[in-house]
């Protein structure tokens, strides 16, 4: 089974890295202050592991970006590109900007023409970024208990990655979306405000986005 690196140590973090161990994977969460994570991994057991962006970057097989998408790109160059050549990245990001919401709408320093995740593949041209945990709260990212599957919209221009990332979220219990190229991330991104809407209005955070089909 491969081993995953987290870059990143807040909640979306920790909530995939216990998801993860959950299904017998080995995981490294990342910190610039490893001793902040030493208490989940007294709990994670032989599986969780710790160490800097970098360590993680180093060893993971398929690697997590799990950090404010503010800072997204300064955590990859701390990591070292040259770490993640070639890997799979799953971008859970979102370029929510350093100002209030407006009517409970979030404030995102993208605009529709590109998507944070764009810019990251631009930069970072020799990573396999896959979109995906942008769209719901980390309390429901692995196996969530609603009344149906929900659906995960995935993009990212590897095909093997993208298979890649569809298979964890078979396991974490979702339905997978693939919405083709990096360019989708220009819709998927800004779920994340809609998804917030409710909670920012009437406190209400559990749910999830369904792809209804005709039969």
């Amino acid at each position: 089974m491969k081993k995953i690196g987290i870059i990143g140590s807040g909640v979306v973090a920790q909530s995939l890295g216990n998801g993860f161990l959950k299904h017998n994977y080995e995981v490294m969460l990342s910190s610039r202050d490893a001793n902040k994570l030493a208490a989940w991994k007294e709990k994670g057991g032989s599986n969780a592991h710790t160490g800097s962006f970098e360590d993680a970057a180093r060893f993971g097989d398929i690697i997590v970006l799990a950090v404010k998408g503010t800072v997204a790109s300064n955590a990859i160059e701390e990591a070292g590109p040259q770490n993640l050549q070639w890997k799979t990245v799953i971008d859970t990001c979102n370029p929510i900007a350093e100002a209030a919401p407006e009517n409970g709408v979030l404030k995102f320093f993208t605009n529709l023409e590109e998507s944070l995740m764009e810019q990251l593949q631009m930069q970072f041209p020799e990573i396999h970024f896959v979109k995906a945990f942008n769209s719901v709260g980390n309390a429901f990212m692995v196996n969530p208990l609603f009344a149906e599957q929900p659906s995960m919209f995935i993009c990212g221009n590897n095909d093997n990655s993208k298979k890649e990332v569809g298979e964890i979220l078979d396991q974490f219990g979702w339905g997978v979306e693939d919405m083709g190229k990096t360019t989708a991330a220009r819709a998927i991104e800004p779920l994340c405000m809609l998804w917030c809407i409710p909670g920012m209005l009437k406190g209400q955070w559990n749910h999830a986005f369904r792809l209804v089909k005709e039969r």
